[in-house]
């Protein structure tokens, strides 16, 4: 079977499994998903208290702001749903030398290890993102263009392979640092900041959340690209961007699998 057939097969395995695991437990699997709806809209308070009694902030309006925080939804339930169990769940794998097994199997290590674990549940996190965008365009009084929307869906992408990187980059230091949860938890604290358009922050934290965390690729530039306000030059280096930091990861994966000493050995 050839690698064009035999992955696709392989993912759709692992998610009928984990769709069947969560299934088991059927009360875990409704309280699950009520949850999530739960924090879809926890993530609106903040947004509805600073527009309370401003019409804009650093030149966004409370619509304009409101689809930044739907792209931001749709991430957090990507990134909850399709990201977060299976990564952290391997660095556990690493430490005990369970990670053994993977390695004997006929497939790459990396996509056996992004693909390990869904939480299926998260699917509400992400239609929830888009009922808040459909709301931010019903507030604009207007639908984005059929560019824009090939612009935005571009920069999504974009957007969740950086974060796949940033995580994947995480997990390869576990090969040489046995406990990483503080940095785990410092990374999903600093996802947090993506919920706020970028040039609400100045100076070195502008830069940092650009240039060195890219939390503005993540939902900022997207929304831009949905409202129509980026430009052709930025669209690019966001999608090259996205790019090297996907190459730069899978060449740290590679490095640190070579590295690899079992911890049962």
């Amino acid at each position: 079977m050839t690698a064009a057939l035999r992955y696709p097969r392989l993912l759709a395995l692992q998610l009928r499994v984990s769709l069947t695991t969560a299934m088991q437990y059927r009360a875990d699997f409704v309280v699950e998903g009520l949850m999530s709806v739960y924090w879809v809209s926890w993530n609106l308070l903040p947004l509805l208290i600073l527009y309370a009694d401003r019409p804009s902030v650093a030149g966004w309006d409370f619509p304009s702001a409101l689809v930044v925080i739907g792209w931001f939804v749709v991430l957090r339930g990507i990134l909850e749903g399709a990201i977060n169990p299976s990564l952290v769940d391997i660095v556990e794998r690493i430490r005990t030398g369970a990670f053994d097994y993977v390695l004997l199997k006929p497939a790459d290590s990396q996509f056996l290890i992004s693909t390990a674990r869904f939480a299926p549940w998260r699917i509400i996190d992400v239609i929830g993102g888009f009922v808040i965008l459909v709301i931010a365009f019903a507030r604009l009084g207007r639908t984005p263009a059929v560019g824009d929307l090939a612009a935005g869906g571009l920069l999504m992408l974009a957007a969740v392979i950086v974060m796949y990187a940033l995580w994947v980059g995480v997990v390869a230091a576990s090969f040489w640092v046995v406990r990483l949860d503080n940095l785990t938890y410092l990374l999903g604290a600093l996802f947090d900041t993506a919920r706020w358009p970028v040039q609400v922050f100045r100076g070195a934290w502008r830069f940092l959340f650009t240039f060195v965390l890219p939390m503005a690729l993540m939902t900022t530039y997207p929304a831009m690209a949905l409202l129509g306000r980026i430009d052709v030059t930025t669209a690019l280096a966001c999608v090259a961007g996205a790019l090297a930091l996907a190459i730069g990861a899978r060449l740290l994966w590679i490095g640190a699998v070579r590295n690899y000493t079992s911890a049962s050995s």
